[in-house]
């Protein structure tokens, strides 16, 4: 119940310290199957919003799209160094291992 509490806390905020474009690589590194459905669910924006992110992140090379029978399939490059000049020094990983922990998203490499 408190955790049903501080989510809906967490969608009521004015201000996140992530981007959109930040939850939606969140939510696809820890689960790379994810229907972009429940991604705008997740992230709380929508469907088309979160496939204009993924695209973003697509040709920033920051993931990779392919099909598996119906579905998508997206792989992370965890590899790839962040935008922002101030955390430029650092690379993905360190960001999903910070926020979602060490696992299987820090060593889904394709570069």
């Amino acid at each position: 119940m408190e955790a049903e509490n501080e989510s809906r806390e967490a969608i009521q905020l004015e201000w996140t310290f992530l981007s959109n474009h930040g939850h939606v690589l969140l939510s696809i590194a820890r689960e790379p199957g994810i229907r972009l459905r429940d991604v705008a669910e997740r992230v709380g924006i929508t469907e088309r919003a979160v496939h204009r992110i993924v695209s973003d992140l697509e040709e920033a090379g920051y993931l990779t799209r392919s099909k598996e029978g119906r579905r998508n399939r997206y792989e992370i490059h965890v590899h790839r160094r962040l935008r922002h000049p101030v955390v430029a020094h650092r690379e993905l990983n360190a960001l999903l291992d910070l926020i979602l922990g060490p696992g299987p998203s820090s060593s889904s490499e394709a570069t």
